[in-house]
């Protein structure tokens, strides 16, 4: 396991941008890694694709159920822009064809919520070396 110096030093600098419609759900992920990274905030999947060509994050944290333009779909369309960009798939909803549907649009991984704030932090480590 690394230790803090080194899980600092990856994540100096690293922008994060988080697709969240429910402000309690962002502000808990605010909480948990905002003092790790710098966060971008887009509320539905049509703000994501703007942001993302805007800004280019270093990893999307990406809701999937969202009015105007899903996850899903926001994710497809990341993807023909860009295939490295680390997308991890945040959602409420814990079936297995969710998770193949969210694998199949692009995401890199899937977590469900409520989140682990260990397992969060650790996954986005993981992409982000």
């Amino acid at each position: 396991m690394e230790n803090n110096e080194t899980k600092e030093t990856i994540s100096a600098r690293r922008t994060i941008l988080v697709v969240e419609d429910v402000e309690s759900n962002f502000l808990l992920l605010k909480a948990i890694i905002g003092k790790i990274y710098t966060l971008l905030h887009a509320w539905n999947g049509r703000e994501a694709v703007e942001m993302y060509e805007q800004s280019q994050p270093d990893l999307i944290l990406m809701d999937i159920k969202m009015p105007e333009m899903d996850g899903l779909e926001a994710t497809r369309i990341i993807r023909e822009i860009s295939r490295e960009i680390p997308i991890i798939a945040l959602t409420a909803f814990a079936f297995d064809d969710d998770r193949v549907k969210a694998l199949e649009a692009g995401c890199n991984d899937y977590l469900t919520k409520p989140l682990s704030a260990p397992l969060l932090k650790e996954t986005i480590v993981k992409y982000l070396i």
